[in-house]
Parts: structure tokens; sequence; C-alpha cells
């Protein structure tokens, strides 16, 4: 086992329909009483705790653990009911390529995700994708995004008792964000344009490989391997 692929989960592996906006605008409303637009704020790529930090800065709700429980308790309360929308999808070519990585012995995949644990398993489950990923880090880790790839790293040693050396590690993203927080660990960077930005925008931010989408996949084993 040599080779480590760490996946971002929304606009990388699904699409939500906007179900992560929603249910995160019921845990507000409910809690909050928020119900204002909160287009000024940057979602892509980020971490579910620096959002909310965001948004309660803009609202003038103080920053507290119990005040983050009760805003992602409303949030992960109503993402089931959110993700069944019929926008909710597995992007082009994910699953089958999830499945033949994992049969191969060769390689290890993992998660690396500014979601929560708990809300990357329910988009994931809803997609029956979870079974793929047996470890990862997330926003329980941290609220910025690039301290979350070291414990990508630890946790994948763990898992396998291999110590990967970074030139066999690829980080799979669509934003900047997954791009950065690559090289944080010196890891190989896989953009692909099927979130909110395009191909140019992913290209000046210089990662290893750029797809358009994950449906080839005789180009993406192309790159990784």
């Amino acid at each position: 086992m040599n080779l480590l692929l760490l996946w971002d989960i929304d606009g990388t592996l699904i699409a939500s329909g906007g179900a992560g906006m929603h249910a995160l605008r019921h845990g507000l409303r409910a809690n909050f009483g928020i119900d204002d637009s909160l287009d000024d704020i940057d979602f892509a790529g980020r971490t579910d705790r620096w959002i909310v930090r965001r948004i309660f800065e803009k609202f003038s709700v103080p920053y507290t653990e119990e005040n983050f429980a009760r805003c992602i308790d409303g949030y992960l309360a109503a993402l089931p009911a959110a993700l069944d929308n019929p926008r909710a999808r597995v992007l082009p070519g994910v699953r089958e390529l999830l499945a033949t990585a994992a049969a191969n012995g060769s390689l290890v995949q993992g998660l690396l995700t500014g979601n929560l644990r708990r809300g990357a398993q329910a988009k994931l489950s809803h997609h029956g994708l979870w079974e793929f990923f047996p470890f990862g880090a997330f926003a329980d880790d941290g609220e910025l995004r690039n301290n979350l790839s070291p414990h990508a790293l630890r946790r994948a040693r763990e898992h396998t008792g291999v110590h990967f050396a970074p030139e066999r590690v690829w980080v799979i993203g669509d934003t900047p964000h997954d791009i950065e927080c690559g090289r944080v660990i010196g890891a190989r960077t896989l953009a692909v344009a099927t979130g909110s930005h395009t191909l140019a925008q992913l290209a000046a931010h210089t990662p290893d490989a750029l797809l358009p989408d994950l449906a080839d996949h005789h180009a993406f084993w192309k790159i990784v391997t």
C-alpha cells in the first residue's frame, strides 16, 4: 500500500442540490431567528466552523461552543430531509471510481473535508458512499482548512501502519482551498471543475493536475498512478 487519496466532498464527490444551505438556514432560523441573506459569505472550500463564525460575526451572535452546537444541531437535524431533493446527486464517474479504488490493494482513500464528521456521514450515507472512507479529517479537527490535512495524514498512518511519502499522496478537490491544504503536507493536488470554480480559475492556483470532472477514469488513474 503506497498511494493515498484524500477526497473533498461537496463539489467533488457529490452535489447536494442546495441541501446544506437549506439545512443551515433552518438551524439559524430555529435557534437565532436569523433569516437574512448569506450571499456575501464565501462558503466554497471553507470549514463548517469557519462558516458559522463568519455568520455569527455578521449578525452579532457571540461565537461560543454552546451557540455553535445549537446552530449545528439544528443544521444536522434538517440535513437528511434536505438531501432528499431531485438535484442531490453523485457527480459523474465518482461512484465507479471510488469502487475501483477500494478494490485496489495498493492504495487507500480517506476524506479531507470542511464538513463536520456527522455532516459528512449524513451526506455520503445518503448516496451510499460513506463506506468507502475508513478515516478522514473534518471540521471537528479545526476551523481553518489548512490545519486539517496533517490530521488526515496522521489518521491514514494510524489506519494502515504506512508512512505515506508526500509524493504518494493526492488531495482531490474542487476549490483553491483544497489545493492549498494539500500543499501544507507536501501532497500532490488534483483539482476538478465540478464545483463553483472553472478550469481557468483552478488553473490559476497551479494544482499538479486538473480535470473537468471525474468521468474519464483512464485520465484520473494516469494522473495519480
